[in-house]
């Protein structure tokens, strides 16, 4: 009479089989939470930016915009989610460029740091190409 259970053999080839697996999925997966955890930039930027254009014309500048709170500040300093902080690149007058820096758990991001500006114009730091980011 064969007694039932699983011999050492079948078990190690089990384990072997899941370890192969997740060794592929899981760099997939990672990747896949970082393009997901971008559109909390992507949607920052874009708020922040029409709410910079509201800025501009109460008060016909955008040098004294701040981010953050306060009586000039026009959007929050991190996004909703907390994977980035906002920041100006370049403050002026008559122009702005918003910076999306990646922090935390999203800092890895091979795109960087995302950035927009008063002309509609998107920007990556990183390395990733461009289509892939924005």
């Amino acid at each position: 009479m064969r007694s039932r259970g699983f011999t050492l053999l079948e078990l190690l080839i089990t384990v072997v089989i899941v370890g192969i697996l997740a060794a592929i999925a899981l760099p997939s997966y990672q990747k896949q939470i970082q393009k997901t955890r971008r559109s909390d930039a992507k949607s920052a930027l874009v708020g922040a930016a029409g709410q910079m254009e509201r800025f501009f014309t109460e008060r016909g500048t955008y040098a004294t915009a701040t981010l953050g709170t306060g009586a000039t500040a026009v959007y929050p300093s991190t996004t909703q989610n907390g994977y980035y902080a906002l920041s100006f690149a370049n403050l002026a007058a008559t122009s702005y460029k918003l910076k999306a820096t990646p922090i935390g758990a999203q800092a890895g991001d091979p795109c960087g740091a995302m950035t927009y500006d008063d002309q509609g114009n998107k920007g990556i730091t990183g390395s990733a190409p461009m289509d892939q980011c924005w």
